[in-house]
């Protein structure tokens, strides 16, 4: 059956989910993310994209881009073909990385705009990572703040006010409201088989048997456990099944 099309953005601006195939961690440390980062602004002067946003989120990573000369298709092959021959080289594997077909959104207009990158910044917050945004370190969300990359800020704060001053306070004030923007609709995803939701709880929580959750401290034990539901999808009685932690806790989370 052939693939649907995508949508074509008339501003060249699309708001981009990319996940690890079979819901694995594509960052596994520092490294890996700062690998990333660099691999990106080493295809800008080539590709000539603009970067508006991104957010690294271990199994998946969102950004806001727009097209330069060269197609969205192929900005993403160059960036995630680099990234996947440095990290199976470094980590010793082969095969696929990222699921197949990455998802795609067009941005055509300010109200858009301001959701998607209001929702890539509130990731690590909707995941339970990080209480503050400007605590999680994998997106660029203090560039806004701060000023820097001007080539790149200077696109989503003149929209928001031509003053500076005045378009970084707007831009907080947004970025931090609380919201239920509901961007990029998703296909609904395939059931996790226990093995894979098996590896998934080892590699998150570091740790050689599931049931080893159970040892953690009430803090630690909880917050992958939301991490577990509300960013890889594992259901309540699946948890429940494979880390012998009650139903009852799970659901309180």
């Amino acid at each position: 059956m052939p693939r649907k099309a995508r949508i074509k953005s008339n501003s060249g601006i699309y708001h981009i989910i990319m996940r690890g195939i079979n819901r694995q961690i594509i960052f596994e440390d520092d490294e890996d993310c700062i690998r990333f980062i660099q691999t990106m602004q080493r295809f800008k002067e080539k590709c000539e994209y603009k970067i508006f946003a991104y957010c690294l989120m271990g199994n998946h990573l969102h950004l806001l881009l727009q097209e330069g000369k060269e197609p969205l298709e192929t900005v993403m092959r160059r960036i995630c073909g680099s990234y996947v021959f440095w990290y199976n080289r470094k980590y010793g594997r082969i095969g696929y990385l990222f699921q197949d077909r990455y998802w795609s959104e067009p941005v055509e207009d300010n109200e858009y705009l301001f959701a998607a990158i209001r929702y890539i910044f509130r990731n690590p917050i909707k995941a339970g990572i990080v209480t503050k945004i400007q605590e999680y370190k994998w997106s660029n969300y203090m560039d806004y703040v701060n000023g820097y990359n001007q080539t790149e800020i200077d696109f989503v704060l003149n929209v928001f006010d031509t003053d500076r001053e005045k378009a970084i306070r707007e831009f907080i004030k947004h970025i931090n409201k609380d919201d239920d923007d509901k961007c990029l609709v998703i296909q609904k995803k395939q059931r996790i088989t226990d093995e894979d939701a098996k590896k998934i709880i080892r590699e998150i929580c570091k740790i050689e048997n599931a049931t080893d959750l159970q040892n953690f401290d009430k803090e630690k034990r909880n917050l992958y456990l939301k991490v577990m539901r509300i960013n890889y999808g594992l259901s309540i009685r699946q948890i429940e099944r494979l880390t012998g932690i009650s139903r009852g806790i799970i659901q309180r989370i």
